[in-house]
């Protein structure tokens, strides 16, 4: 029996551990030739034939590997490298005109769903992987967009929960391409990738169809190739300065573009901002006639204490309080997440507006405890014990160190790091000097990855040469990494720590066995 509050249809309104489990020999080498003709973004693994000596877990389920298909493998191939030919996701051209042409041509499949559209810097796909489990238990279907992905592009586009098949992908990319290529002929420029991709998504949400569909951005907001919805929540997590070459230098030029995502009437659900960033997105949301929920005011966490395998939170929604909360997450940071994606979907259901009453807490309690979040202080292996966490820039940085140091009990942390040309590695790596004991650089195979020794020559500024290794070949510093952390013996506590990018995670991940 559903648990879902009363409420109108939406389309009304139009609106841990790990088992031990070796990667043979040869199931390496099967899974660095699988990875040979990987899309640039995730990029080729440049690895030897040996095996790690890892004790890594199954694969998940949210994380697809390869299909055992060959021909729906080489067609999902075929539809990357097609997709990876166009304008990569990193540039943004501040325009609408492309994407609006090929929703215009697809009959506006955005329009037949209500959504949830999520910006901001960090915590933005943790987010929206709360709500999407949230509203999965109160018994609505879901469409979920998010991106980078962390190993299979179908990780972008998901349906009730899950990637979709590469089957669905492959024909979801079939479906639009003759009105991509109709838009790519009328247009200066053809469309980009996120456009294609987010096309694809729409489309695949109305086919589905989806009772609503959760957005996340791809970078800012107004000129984002997502903004041709109406989001009828608009959620902003935390800004800080990233991509500060696209988006502006200061918190509130950030702010700005992703105030774009503010539509008429809408309710944004404002996570902690910075003073700046705050004026600007409370300006836009008076523009518009918008109703704002505040962390910190509105909502909030009340109360959390470390868990096993997570936390267990109070949290304060638009409705009441909700006690007893288990996340299976680590850290401040995410109790913060999913208070902020708490609001959210109370504000989908019309509660602290229409209705007072909370949402049904056992079904709450039920949707936090299924959240996974992939990549984010993710342990792949024991003995020692691998970290992975797809922090890419300081504020991320710094919340990923804050977490570990309450959640681990590491003798001895070593951090490999690999970061993307462009961000501010040495903020990151002064946010990690204080726990990490030594740091192995290196580079992910991305054509975008900041090069070793650039790297290196950061790290030893920050770290003092006696702390830096330096190793080119992700497995190799993924080796180094685990063999500095054994130095300390079996029962010491010895860890690793690997981040700096989504790309650098997903190739560990990888590696270390985990799809």
């Amino acid at each position: 029996m559903s648990h879902l509050p009363p409420h109108d249809n939406p389309h009304d309104d139009d609106e841990s551990g790990a088992a031990d489990s070796s990667v043979r020999p040869d199931e390496f080498d099967e899974i660095v030739a699988a990875e040979t003709d990987r899309d640039p973004d995730l990029a080729v693994i440049e690895a030897g034939s040996r095996t790690l000596r890892t004790h890594a877990g199954p694969s998940q389920a949210d994380v697809p590997a390869r299909p055992a298909d060959p021909e729906v493998d080489r067609a999902l191939r075929e539809a990357e490298a097609e997709l990876m030919a166009r304008w990569p996701e990193t540039k943004l051209d501040p325009t609408l005109s492309r994407i609006a042409a090929l929703m215009d041509v697809l009959g506006d499949p955005q329009h037949a769903y209500p959504s949830i559209h999520i910006t901001g810097t960090n915590g933005k796909t943790s987010t929206a992987r709360m709500v999407e489990a949230l509203l999965g238990a109160f018994e609505l279907r879901t469409g979920r967009y998010t991106s980078p992905h962390v190993q299979s592009i179908t990780e972008r586009i998901s349906l009730d929960g899950a990637p979709i098949a590469a089957e669905r992908f492959v024909e979801a990319y079939q479906d639009i391409k003759p009105y991509v290529e109709l838009i790519d002929a009328k247009e200066e420029h053809r469309l980009s990738f996120f456009e294609v991709l987010t096309g694809m998504a729409y489309a695949a949400f109305a086919d589905a169809p989806v009772d609503v569909a959760v957005v996340e951005v791809g970078m800012g907001g107004t000129w984002d190739a997502t903004n041709v919805i109406d989001g009828t929540v608009s959620v902003v997590t935390p800004i800080d300065l990233d991509h500060t070459d696209r988006l502006g230098t200061t918190h509130a030029e950030i702010a700005t573009e992703k105030s774009g995502v503010i539509k008429q009437d809408a309710t944004v659900i404002l996570a902690q901002q910075p003073v700046e960033a705050a004026q600007v997105l409370l300006k836009k949301a008076v523009d518009v006639d918008a109703t704002v929920a505040r962390e910190g005011l509105e909502f909030g966490v009340v109360g959390r204490r470390v868990a096993v395998g997570g936390q267990l939170l109070t949290l304060r929604g638009l409705g009441g309080e909700y006690e007893e909360v288990f996340l299976p997450l680590h850290g401040e940071h995410q109790a913060h997440n999913a208070a902020v994606a708490l609001a959210a979907v109370e504000a989908f259901f019309g509660v602290g507006a229409q209705r007072a009453q909370p949402l049904d807490i056992e079904t709450v309690r039920k949707a936090f405890a299924s959240v996974t979040s992939p990549g984010r202080l993710e342990v792949v292996r024991r003995s020692p014990t691998v970290v992975l966490d797809a922090a890419h820039n300081p504020a991320g940085a710094r919340v990923a160190a804050a977490a570990i140091s309450e959640v681990f009990d590491f003798s001895r942390l070593i951090g490999v790091l690999g970061v993307s040309d462009g961000k501010n590695a040495r903020g990151m790596l002064e946010a990690f000097e204080p726990i990490l004991a030594e740091v192995v650089v290196t580079q992910n195979s991305s054509d975008r990855a900041l090069g070793a020794d650039e790297l290196a020559a950061l790290a030893v500024e920050v770290f003092g040469d006696d702390r830096v290794q330096v190793e080119p070949r992700m497995d190799d510093a993924l080796e180094a990494a685990i063999t500095l952390a054994e130095e300390e013996g079996e029962f010491a506590g010895g860890g690793v720590l690997v981040t700096g990018s989504v790309i650098t995670v997903g190739e560990a991940r990888l590696l270390l066995g985990r799809g």
